[in-house]
């Protein structure tokens, strides 16, 4: 069976809006259009990087042997990929550099009823049309609506692995409804938060700070996180602080104390839980792909250590 782009929708989470393009392809945002205006007119590095796959996925059940969708790939800020998880494990990659920028993808599954994951590229931005299944299907059930913000870590780029993501690893436990709004190089930016119409968020994780942590101010980060509140009121925030990173020779105290002084403004809250980002990933280049942003086993460690926080805490 062919599934219409409102059927799509049903499936694919991940995403506040859609948009069609004139040729059929079905487009998804997780910035509301006044968010990406700002973002355009202050960085184009940010601003391309906004619509980008950032942990968007086709999630259903189905007793289905095959899919496959027509797909373009309109921006590609690194060489990440598209995979297939059955029923939790990956069965399938295809890397984003070694496909056409156009075309059809096809996917086996094996018999039987099971759970499919469909990890769209996390640093590049695909378009789906013509998704077509041979099987009923059902779309998956996802927990609490979790509004994720925060840099190029939480947008997924260090893995080269949709599925690897710290974010991607962390909600295969916690199954969460995510809008993720990671984007490569951002900052604690207050002028970003605006209330999203039609769009409530369960909690909030906010996990930024790391490229910014030689500020001479903290005022910015004060200003966001008061700002937060008046948008979004008590609703539960976890405040990831900044994690270790080893590629600036002799900044590892100014990194420690920006994280002391961010501590200090998040426990101004009474609704902000804290999570100290240095116990999280390992301090050996060998969990990062350049001593900044976690590889593959470093966001394993990541994702599964900041389930454990989160269940610890009960946030």
């Amino acid at each position: 069976m062919k599934l219409t782009n409102e059927q799509l929708k049903a499936i694919y989470f991940g995403a506040y809006s859609f948009a069609e393009t004139e040729d059929g392809y079905l487009k998804s945002f997780q910035y509301n259009q006044d968010q990406m205006n700002h973002l355009k007119e202050v960085f184009d590095f940010w601003f391309e990087r906004c619509d980008a796959g950032s942990a968007k996925t086709l999630e259903f059940t189905t007793t289905a042997t095959s899919f496959s969708f027509d797909y373009k790939i309109v921006w590609m800020g690194s060489p990440d990929s598209i995979e297939l998880a059955v029923d939790g494990v990956i069965t399938d990659i295809r890397y984003v550099a070694q496909i056409d920028k156009e075309g059809k993808l096809s996917f086996t599954l094996p018999e039987g009823e099971k759970s499919v994951i469909l990890y769209t590229p996390a640093d590049a931005t695909m378009w789906i049309k013509n998704f077509e299944i041979d099987g009923e299907y059902t779309p998956a059930v996802k927990g609490e609506k979790v509004l994720w913000l925060g840099d190029s870590i939480t947008q997924g780029f260090g893995p080269l692995r949709s599925a690897q993501t710290y974010v991607s690893v962390a909600n295969r436990l916690l199954n969460y409804d995510i809008v993720n709004q990671g984007i490569g190089g951002y900052i604690y930016d207050p002028k970003i938060l605006m209330k999203m119409e039609g769009y409530t968020p369960d909690k909030i994780i906010v996990a930024l700070g790391t490229n910014q942590f030689g500020t001479e101010t903290m005022d910015d980060i004060e200003e966001y996180y008061e700002k937060l509140m008046g948008i979004y009121g008590d609703t539960p925030v976890l405040c990831i602080l900044p994690l270790w990173r080893g590629d600036v020779e002799g900044g590892e105290p100014t990194l420690i104390e920006f994280c002391g002084k961010l501590k200090k403004i998040a426990e101004k809250y009474d609704n902000v839980t804290i999570v100290d980002g240095f116990k999280l990933v390992p301090h050996l280049e060998e969990y990062f792909l350049d001593k900044l942003h976690p590889n593959c086993l470093g966001c394993e460690w990541y994702g599964r250590n900041l389930v454990e926080e989160i269940r610890k805490n009960g946030f």
